[in-house]
C-alpha cells in the first residue's frame, strides 16, 4: 500500500478578505450600521473593519475603487517557519509576486496571485485586538462586547470565488497552501468539475472556486459572514427589509455544506452571505464528498429556488457578456 502524503498544515486560517467598492460611504453603512461590523481603521481610500469574534484587530478592508469585486486574500500562518515554507512552494509554481511592508494589522506579507488571477498573501505577524474600555466584553474570553445594533455578525467566515478552470485553481491551492477538499461537484460522468470548497482547518470551508460561466478572470461571487444561530439570520431578512437592502435569495437551506443562508447586495454591488450552521471537519481521514448533477440540483436543500442572477452574477460585473458556451451552470454555494 501506498503511504499517503503527509498532509501541509501551515496555513491556520483565512486571516482577512479586501473588498472593492465604487460606493464606499454607503459600504462602509451596509457593513457597519447595519451588519454591526467596528470601524478600527481608515487609511488612503480604505477603511478596516472587524466582527465582534475575530481575534485579529482587522479582517475586512473596504477599499475604493471603479468597480467592485474582490482585492486581496491574506492567509495567515501557523509559524514564521510555516510562513517560509509556503512562499517556497508559492515560488516554486511561477505565481509569486514578492513581499510588501503588511498592511493595517499585519506585519510583512508575501503576494501572490492563484491561476485564474486572484490576488493573495500569505503572513505570519498580526495584531491582536484589544478592546478599549467602551468595547470590552464582560467576557474574559470574547475579544469585543456584542453589538448593540444591527444584525451583529461575529466574523469573517468564507468566500467563494469564480474562476475558469477549477481543478487548475483548487490543485494550486492545495499544492502551494495545503487546503483540503471538503466537497465537490463533478459534471458529464465525473469529467468536469465545476466548483470545490475547501479549508485549512475544521470549518467546512474557507474558499469556494466555482466555474465563471462568463469564462472571465478574478472574479468575485461572495463573501460571507458567520452568526451563532439560525434565528439571526431571520433577523437579518427584517432589518435588510426595514433598510431597503435587497435580497436576492434565502433565508433557505443548502444541501451542500448543510449551511443556512441569506444573500444580499452590499451598496457597492458586491453579494454578501450571512450565514450559519453547516458541518466541521475534525477527521484527518474524511473523504471529500462529491455530487453530480443529479445530486446536486439547485444547491438548494429546502426554500424557494435560487434566481438567475445568482447563478450569473459575479463582481466586477460584465453585463453584455453572455455565458461562455460550454460551460456548465451552477448554484456557487
Amino acid at each position: 500500500m501506498t503511504a499517503a502524503a503527509e498532509p501541509i498544515r501551515d496555513i491556520a486560517h483565512l486571516g482577512h478578505v479586501e473588498l472593492f467598492t465604487p460606493k464606499p460611504d454607503e459600504s462602509l453603512w451596509y457593513f457597519r450600521d447595519l451588519l454591526g461590523m467596528e470601524a478600527v481603521h481608515r487609511e488612503g481610500q480604505s477603511v478596516y473593519l472587524r466582527g465582534y469574534g475575530d481575534y485579529a484587530t482587522t479582517t475586512l478592508k473596504l477599499t475604493e475603487a471603479a468597480q467592485p469585486g474582490v482585492g486581496c486574500i491574506g492567509w495567515r500562518a501557523v509559524s514564521p517557519q510555516a510562513l517560509e515554507r509556503r512562499i517556497a512552494a508559492i515560488e516554486a509554481t511561477g505565481f509569486g509576486e514578492g513581499w510588501t511592508n503588511g498592511d493595517f494589522g499585519r506585519g510583512a506579507s508575501y503576494r501572490f496571485r492563484d491561476p485564474d488571477g486572484h490576488t493573495m498573501e500569505v503572513y505570519w505577524e498580526e495584531e491582536r485586538y484589544r478592546a478599549p474600555d467602551g468595547l470590552k466584553s464582560t467576557l474574559k474570553n470574547l475579544p469585543m462586547r456584542y453589538p448593540k445594533d444591527g444584525i451583529g455578525v461575529r466574523k469573517t467566515d468564507h468566500l467563494a470565488v469564480c474562476c475558469k478552470d477549477v481543478a487548475t485553481n483548487r490543485k494550486f491551492a492545495a499544492d502551494t497552501l495545503g487546503l483540503r477538499l471538503r466537497e465537490t461537484v463533478l459534471f458529464d460522468e465525473g469529467k468536469t468539475e465545476i466548483g470545490s470548497w475547501m479549508s485549512s482547518c475544521a470549518v467546512h470551508h474557507e474558499l469556494a472556486y466555482v466555474t465563471d460561466v462568463k469564462g472571465l478572470h478574478g472574479r468575485l461571487h461572495h463573501f460571507s459572514l458567520w452568526v451563532d444561530d439560525k434565528s439571526e439570520v431571520l433577523r437579518a431578512a427584517d432589518i435588510f427589509m426595514e433598510n431597503g437592502i435587497f435580497i436576492e435569495a434565502g433565508p433557505s437551506k443548502h444541501n451542500n455544506s448543510q449551511a443556512f443562508y441569506i444573500y444580499s447586495y452590499e451598496p457597492g454591488g458586491n453579494r454578501v452571505e450571512i450565514y450559519t450552521s453547516g458541518f466541521f471537519v475534525l477527521a484527518p481521514d474524511f473523504e471529500p464528498v462529491v455530487w453530480n448533477e443529479e445530486e446536486r440540483g439547485t444547491g438548494v436543500y429546502w426554500g424557494a429556488a435560487l434566481p438567475e442572477s445568482f447563478l450569473n452574477y459575479a463582481t466586477p460585473d460584465t453585463p453584455g457578456a453572455p455565458a461562455e458556451p460550454g460551460l456548465p451552470v451552477i448554484d456557487p454555494r
